[in-house]
């Protein structure tokens, strides 16, 4: 469950949410405080005031795996299997466990043969995936994906998909501008101006947002 009281952050003011549900889609317009809402929800950021509560903990209490937009901008290590190793040496896992979790990992997301390329020689999509094979390594309660499809081709951000919903995570919060994406997920929250205009089922949020001006393809996905 993640709960939230009181949160004021930045342009981001959550008053009171509650939401128990595995995978939570986030969406809303360019500037609604979105990324700022997902840096606090991962612990990257601690609020101003308030208080945050996933599976009953602050979260930075919580294991957390982060993709971000642009992959560019996380990934640190020059060969791919040291940067899917990255998470669990941070966590002084032994040598014998970090290549079990390494393997895994890249064998989920579809990466195994890409283990002793190096990252500089990657395309766009392949960094996405080594960094989402990095998060999972980690072994993560809550998966945060900040936008993590904005740039892919479809194919890759199918598999993205794919993965996520195999993922073990105990929620999974992704901040995307696919409705598409969001039909499929099991709650949306819809962010405008710092603020949760509205909460709920993706079709309770969809029917509150066909007649405004933020999404006009939503008859896509629309039932």
């Amino acid at each position: 469950m993640i709960s939230i009281s009181g949160l004021r952050h930045r342009m981001v003011d959550i008053p009171d949410l509650t939401v128990d549900a595995r995978h939570l889609a986030v969406i809303g317009p360019n500037g609604s405080g979105k990324t700022t809402f997902l840096s606090v929800c991962s612990g990257i950021e601690e609020p101003r005031t308030g208080t945050v509560r996933i599976l009953g903990r602050p979260p930075s209490a919580v294991r957390t795996g982060w993709v971000g937009e642009f992959p560019d901008r996380t990934l640190l290590f020059s060969l791919v299997y040291d940067e899917i190793a990255s998470t669990p040496r941070f966590r002084n896992r032994s040598c014998q466990e970090t290549d079990e979790r390494v393997r895994a990992a890249a064998a989920l997301v579809g990466v195994s043969h890409l283990l002793d390329a190096k990252v500089s020689a990657l395309s766009g999509g392949e960094k996405a995936l080594v960094a989402l094979a990095a998060a999972i390594s980690g072994d993560p309660e809550v998966l945060i994906l900040d936008e993590t499809d904005s740039n892919l081709d479809a194919r890759t951000a199918d598999r993205i998909q794919r993965v996520v919903r195999e993922s073990a995570a105990s929620h999974v919060l992704w901040c995307t501008q696919s409705m598409d994406s969001a039909a499929h997920a099991d709650h949306v929250i819809f962010m405008d101006g710092g603020v949760v205009r509205y909460c709920g089922t993706p079709d309770e949020v969809f029917s509150r947002l066909e007649d405004t001006c933020f999404y006009p393809t939503m008859w896509r996905i629309r039932r």
